[in-house]
């Protein structure tokens, strides 16, 4: 969460590498107990809401609904000056379906 938080440094496909816990952990949500889930309820609110607060959605998709958290993107990527070769998307990044929001930063770094 920090790494979102502070800025991602690595590429998009990385990104949905690092939500693949977050995906796990909704496959097993309604496995548990009412009673756990009661109890972890607010620290999982807790930490989605840090998730939605570092990240902004994908322009025309749902902010709700299943694995929600995989339509979104960091408001802050970090990427070498060297490999900021384009005014839009930095590399790694090239491959999503819309340009880059003005609310997404490229911050670059020596």
């Amino acid at each position: 969460m920090n790494d979102v938080e502070e800025g991602y440094s690595w590429c998009a496909p990385e990104l949905s590498n690092d939500l693949s816990c977050r995906d796990a952990l909704a496959r097993v949500w309604p496995l548990l107990s009412p009673r756990v889930r009661t109890i972890r309820q607010p620290e999982l609110d807790g930490i989605d809401d840090r998730y939605r607060r570092a990240t902004i959605p994908w322009p025309g998709r749902p902010e709700q609904g299943a694995r929600w958290w995989t339509w979104r993107v960091p408001r802050i990527l970090e990427v070498e000056a060297s490999e900021q070769r384009d005014p839009d998307w930095p590399l790694g990044w090239e491959m999503m379906p819309f340009p880059r929001p003005a609310s997404v930063a490229v911050v670059t770094y020596p």
